[in-house]
């Protein structure tokens, strides 16, 4: 019976060796959880810094375009309110096609989730006041707004400096009446 020993010392290495086998599996799951959290988190925390994503952040080449030394005030009625990538590679935004005095132009307000979540009702034959920076998009004169006032109420979507309120930096904007 030399062999029972031996047979038992058998068994408890194989029940050692099943017991290290799982816990290497349950440590790479767990090691696998942690690096998708942290991919998430990271990810997360570079949405919020760029306002959003989408190409809309205050760093984006979109936003880059605002030049407050060129900043004017118009008014005009309302053609059309679209949804538009006003970029290659943006999410959608919504922008105006505003008939002045003088011209017809294209006005962009901001990302479309922005726009929506502030309630602001905007639609053909709206009369308007926009204030803006005159930039060419595309080799097409556009105005990039700051404010839309409509009625009593202004619409703000940029600080004086360009910054997107979108961006988490100004955040607010006061309705216009309806």
């Amino acid at each position: 019976m030399v062999f029972a020993p031996v047979f038992a010392i058998a068994r408890g290495l194989k029940r050692f060796v099943i017991s290290a086998s799982s816990f290497e599996e349950t440590l790479m799951r767990k090691l696998g959880l942690v690096v998708m959290g942290s991919i998430l988190c990271v990810g997360t925390v570079g949405l919020a810094q760029s306002g959003g994503g989408g190409g809309w952040g205050p760093n984006g080449q979109f936003a880059r375009l605002y030049d407050p030394n060129t900043v004017e005030t118009v008014k005009g009625e309302i053609a059309k309110v679209e949804r538009v990538a006003p970029m290659r590679g943006m999410s959608a935004g919504i922008h105006l096609v505003l008939k002045t005095e003088h011209e017809t132009l294209t006005v962009h307000l901001g990302p479309e989730w922005y726009v929506d979540s502030e309630g602001v009702k905007l639609a053909p034959k709206d009369r308007v006041e926009v204030k803006g920076s005159r930039v060419k998009i595309s080799g097409k004169t556009a105005l990039l707004a700051s404010e839309v006032a409509k009625g009593g109420g202004v619409l703000k979507l940029r600080d004086e400096k360009g910054v997107p309120v979108w961006s988490g930096r100004g955040r607010g904007a006061q309705q216009p009446q309806k």
